[in-house]
């Protein structure tokens, strides 16, 4: 799969290249990191322990096209609304949550077999995504670039593609499960048939709010808050029958809070 992801990463980075060949356009390159709260169908919905508890970190490597600079020539480029307050951003992210069970359910003065088994059930997940989103920013980039301490709220909206890989297993210890052997055992009865740790990709729609702070005429400290929504209820391996379980017919999705730093290139 690493083979998969680079050959990707490279293709998209030359069809930026190959638009600022074409068009001169200049680049910028950063890195972002941060914690994330994954919501599957470990937990109770809506349960504040269960977006609590079931967190993680992400990191991730960005490339931006800022269209209102050329840097072969060290000048602006025609002024357009587009060139002056859009940016497209290719991303290589990583992310990897711990899940547990949360909420009343597995409460400890419950001792139905349910509640055991549920309380002894450990998973995670490992998601990679390679993907674009294009980001708005209402003020001006061009007196954003000019001006150091200045501060450009954006918005954002894109697509990405993702690999991902879970992982189960019990307390209690092994045995029978609906599908292998790695199966955590014994398994909750809404669970029966509902298990798949292979792992496998999906696409997901990706969207964030944030702002960059200009900390040299050459970086920025960007911080951004994204809801990635996966088009897959198999991302944290469980997938409950959704007219039996109608509480787990959602699919899996994540809100993550970045950090990152950003170099423009010359």
């Amino acid at each position: 799969m690493p083979k998969y992801i680079l050959v990707s990463f490279l293709l998209l980075f030359c069809v930026s290249n190959k638009v600022n060949a074409q068009f001169g356009f200049s680049h910028e390159i950063g890195a972002i990191v941060g914690p994330v709260a994954f919501q599957s169908d470990y937990g109770e919905r809506y349960d504040f322990s269960t977006n609590a508890g079931n967190t993680g970190y992400g990191i991730g490597l960005i490339h931006y096209l800022n269209f209102s600079y050329k840097a072969e020539c060290n000048c602006y480029t025609p002024e357009t609304y587009f060139n002056d307050h859009f940016k497209l951003r290719t991303e290589l992210s990583y992310n990897k949550t711990k899940l547990d069970h949360f909420g009343q359910w597995v409460s400890p003065e419950k001792n139905s077999d349910t509640a055991q088994q549920l309380r002894a059930m450990h998973g995670s997940t490992a998601v990679t995504n390679i993907g674009m989103q294009l980001e708005f920013f209402p003020y001006s980039i061009r007196d954003f670039s000019a001006t150091v301490g200045a501060w450009a709220p954006f918005i954002s909206l894109g697509g990405q593609f993702s690999f991902y890989k879970p992982t189960a297993y019990s307390d209690l210890g092994p045995g029978l499960g609906s599908i292998g052997t790695n199966l955590p055992t014994p398994t909750p009865q809404k669970y029966l048939n509902a298990f798949d740790l292979k792992g496998g990709t999906t696409w997901s729609v990706v969207s964030s709010i944030g702002t960059r702070y200009k900390l040299t005429p050459l970086s920025d400290l960007m911080v951004d808050l994204r809801w990635q929504y996966y088009f897959s209820n198999w991302v944290d391996g469980l997938s409950p029958n959704p007219v039996l379980y109608p509480e787990n017919k959602a699919n899996d999705w994540l809100v993550w809070l970045n950090f990152g730093y950003i170099y423009y290139l010359q």
